[in-house]
């Protein structure tokens, strides 16, 4: 077997993979560095290769021990926050994940996450957590609000009857008003329902085709929607109708920042096998369903980037602020992840999603249990 065809299969997966990656051997040796990690560490893979990744890259961490744990026990090691750097680049703090391939015991996968996206995960992570907090609160504002704006709305409607133009313009501004009140309880209230998605398996494409047509005779209609699918994208595990919610409120976040001049929204998809939801013992689901929505709007605004999922938080002038809230309750109720960045000119929301075929056997084997099956 030659070095070529022992890591053949990772081959397009590899190549396209957006965190810098190493294919190392158990002593050390580079086998292989992805265009993502030769661009990170600005040194050529035919200059790393065959050389000891000790003896190019500096890292305040002990890679060798770990490298062995790694090959020994067949299994991930995780190092954070640590520094690497090369002759031809600064210190850069970051994490590490070190996997073996499953078709080798002798070949380890070392990939690099630099702090600032392992600070995004961070912060989306608390922004979920953010987000279930306004469950506790949502049944209790629908049932003790709505019934009374309602009667509120209903006598205003009364008096109108008899009022003259100018006195009726009030009357229809409280009808106006209430209405915009109760449709901001109708989106917190859905905060309240506990119920679990009904989850199949599904073709993302189909969603977001479906959101796509919604939003275009809608409040997208003045911007251009660019589909760039991975038409070989597998299946995912998830309600339909919910993933085309979150799709339809990131869409409209799009539109509503692009303003009444329009601009272009990408929806883009593809594979990476890289992404994990991480537990704390350092396992975890495979994420490598990517959905991305980028728009060519102002970008975040600086007040609110790190806090866009929490409930409450808008960035334009009347907004509720549930929208994005709403579509990270979704994304972690399927065990997927959800994560932004912005600058002027290009905003990327990015889904990571559970495959089909590992979720529903998870599920099967639930109900099985649940049943004495």
């Amino acid at each position: 077997m030659t070095q070529s065809t022992l890591y053949e299969p990772v081959g397009a997966i590899w190549a396209s993979m957006p965190s810098p990656g190493l294919l190392l051997t158990s002593d050390g040796t580079i086998l292989e560095t992805n265009p993502a990690a030769e661009s990170f560490l600005n040194l050529s893979a035919r200059n790393l290769a065959q050389s000891k990744v000790f003896d190019r890259l500096f890292i305040n961490a002990d890679i060798v021990d770990a490298l062995q744990r790694a090959t020994h026990n067949q299994s991930p090691v995780f190092i954070n926050d640590i520094e690497i750097t090369t002759s031809e680049m600064p210190p850069v703090q970051v994490s590490v994940q070190l996997a073996p391939l499953s078709n080798s015991e002798k070949i380890v996968m070392m990939l690099i996450l630099p702090r600032d996206k392992v600070e995004r995960l961070s912060r989306a992570a608390q922004s979920k957590s953010a987000a279930k907090s306004a469950i506790g609160m949502a049944e209790m504002l629908a049932h003790e609000i709505k019934n009374p704006l309602a009667g509120i709305s209903g006598a205003a409607q009364l008096l109108s009857m008899g009022l003259n133009n100018e006195d009726r313009k009030l009357t229809n501004l409280i009808v106006e008003e209430t209405r915009r009140i109760v449709k901001l309880l109708e989106q917190v209230e859905r905060f309240g329902d506990l119920r679990q998605p009904h989850r199949i398996a599904v073709n993302v494409h189909d969603a977001l085709d479906r959101a796509r047509k919604s939003a275009l005779v809608g409040f997208a209609k003045h911007m251009r929607i660019v589909e760039e699918y991975d038409p070989s994208l597998p299946l995912t595990f998830a309600d339909s109708d919910q993933l085309m919610q979150v799709f339809l409120n990131l869409i409209k976040n799009a539109a509503e920042a692009a303003g009444p001049q329009g601009g272009t929204i990408r929806l883009r998809s593809y594979f990476d096998i890289s992404w994990r939801f991480l537990k704390g013992d350092g396992g975890g689901n495979p994420l490598p369903l990517q959905i991305e929505i980028i728009d060519d709007g102002p970008g975040l605004p600086e007040h609110i980037a790190n806090n866009i999922f929490e409930p409450f938080v808008s960035g334009r002038e009347n907004g509720a602020g549930l929208g994005l809230a709403l579509v990270s309750k979704i994304i972690t109720d399927h065990h997927g992840w959800i994560t932004v960045e912005g600058t002027p000119g290009c905003t990327i929301f990015r889904l990571a999603l559970p495959l089909a075929s590992l979720e529903t056997s998870v599920e099967l084997t639930h109900i099985c249990k649940s049943k004495d099956i």
